[in-house]
């Protein structure tokens, strides 16, 4: 992973808006040929050859995309043609000038020109013309989707009340989770492949408690995986996202941390009316420790000799300043692996799970608490949120819809 890309970490959202997943379609087996162009799949006669479907689950990969990156690879490029099918009929072409706008948008959320971003992506393995179409497809499907139902629908402004409504006092959502965490230094692959095969083997709690207590890395494996009641707000939204499409029992994709895949058992979800739902946000100290075969006694050394997170900076006085980073942030602006562990712990708590390269990461939570927004309530861009949550919903049943009609073979 280059620097440059590994700054890409709040590219999920963008992911789900531009490369929205179509429904589930059968797994091609690899080119028999071994040739990278060889037709992995063809949709309505357009073929995917095996050197796409590399390049994007390598993209994926560096995005550190949520899900299978290989079944999320293929669904994109599965709803790439059939965009490209419906684009011709409503006659939708992105010009030169929308696309580089597009590649500079998309560049910019890690802080990157589109050339600096493409030059890392180089560094990487994966080529400019798999970014390019990446981005391209997704803006035509953007425009496709608008250009269907353009008209179609109108926000009202009770509509809005009710949303500003439920803006202060949400339905919150508790999900009682087991996780196994696989440790992946260098190339995840070897670990998503146990990964999908142990969601593949797994059909009970019982079964997943045992392969947690064999594989998983995580302080909860000793207990099977299991995890308490969590509110979803306390969750990485990576996480989340993909758990709730879950029903209980049911195992998750896995899912790529940074160092680490995951995958979570759904045990049980429930509501709680009375909770409030602004965004949270933790206040948290990791503090790096040489991961020797002491790390452990000397983490618990250290934690009694601390009363609040404050006192690590006595610890680390006389170290690099890199040993030690607190800070308070967004849930949602927390990197997966290091927000999964905070949502496990109580203020004053600490966890050792987490390790990057010879160091070992003293996490302390040092406070939670919710950030409430201030100011006049802008009616517009609650609008704009509704009116995008809509065409979301109506451009997943048109996707389903191209989907069943399309004719798609696989070798």
């Amino acid at each position: 992973m280059t620097k440059a890309l590994s700054k890409f970490l709040g590219a999920t959202a963008l992911i789900a808006t531009l490369a929205a997943a179509a429904a589930l379609v059968p797994q091609p087996a690899a080119a028999q040929d071994g040739s990278p162009f060889a037709a992995v799949m063809q949709i309505n006669g357009q073929v995917i050859t095996r050197y796409e479907l590399e390049q994007r689950k390598l993209f994926l990969k560096l995005l550190r995309a949520p899900g299978d990156p290989e079944e999320q690879a293929m669904k994109g490029l599965l709803q790439d043609r059939l965009a490209a099918d419906q684009a011709k009929r409503f006659g939708i072409r992105l010009t030169a000038e929308q696309l580089e706008q597009g590649m500079e948008e998309f560049a910019s959320r890690a802080n990157l020109s589109a050339a600096e971003f493409i030059a890392a992506l180089a560094e990487a393995g994966v080529s400019m013309e798999t970014y390019r179409d990446f981005v391209g497809n997704g803006l035509i499907w953007r425009d496709l989707v608008r250009a269907r139902y353009a008209g179609s629908f109108t926000v009202s402004e009770a509509e809005i009340d009710r949303a500003i409504a439920n803006g202060t006092v949400n339905t919150a959502m508790q999900l009682l989770l087991s996780e196994i965490i696989l440790p992946a230094e260098g190339d995840p692959e070897p670990q998503q492949e146990l990964a999908r095969r142990l969601r593949a083997e797994i059909s009970s709690e019982e079964a997943f408690a045992a392969a947690a207590r064999r594989y998983s890395a995580s302080p909860s494996a000793e207990r099977g995986g299991r995890l308490d009641w969590t509110l979803t707000s306390e969750l990485p939204p990576q996480i989340v996202e993909l758990v709730l499409a879950l029903g209980p029992g049911q195992v998750s994709q896995p899912i790529t941390l940074p160092n680490a895949v995951a995958v979570f058992q759904l045990r049980d979800v429930a509501e709680d009316t009375t909770a409030q739902m602004p965004p949270v946000e933790l206040g948290y100290a990791e503090f790096l420790m040489p991961n020797t075969p002491t790390v452990q006694a000397e983490a618990a050394a250290l934690h009694a000799r601390l009363d609040s997170c404050l006192d690590l900076h006595a610890e680390a006085r006389s170290l690099p300043t890199d040993r030690l980073k607190v800070e308070t942030r967004l849930v949602s602006e927390i990197p997966a692996d290091v927000a999964l562990q905070l949502a496990q712990l109580d203020p004053g708590e600490y966890s050792t799970a987490i390790t990057r390269g010879g160091w070992r990461v003293f996490l302390m939570l040092c406070s939670r608490a919710p950030r409430l927004e201030e100011g006049p309530i802008n009616r517009e861009a609650i609008r704009e949120q509704l009116t995008s949550r809509r065409l979301t919903l109506l451009a997943d049943a048109f996707l389903e819809e191209l989907r069943s009609e399309a004719i798609i073979k696989t070798p």
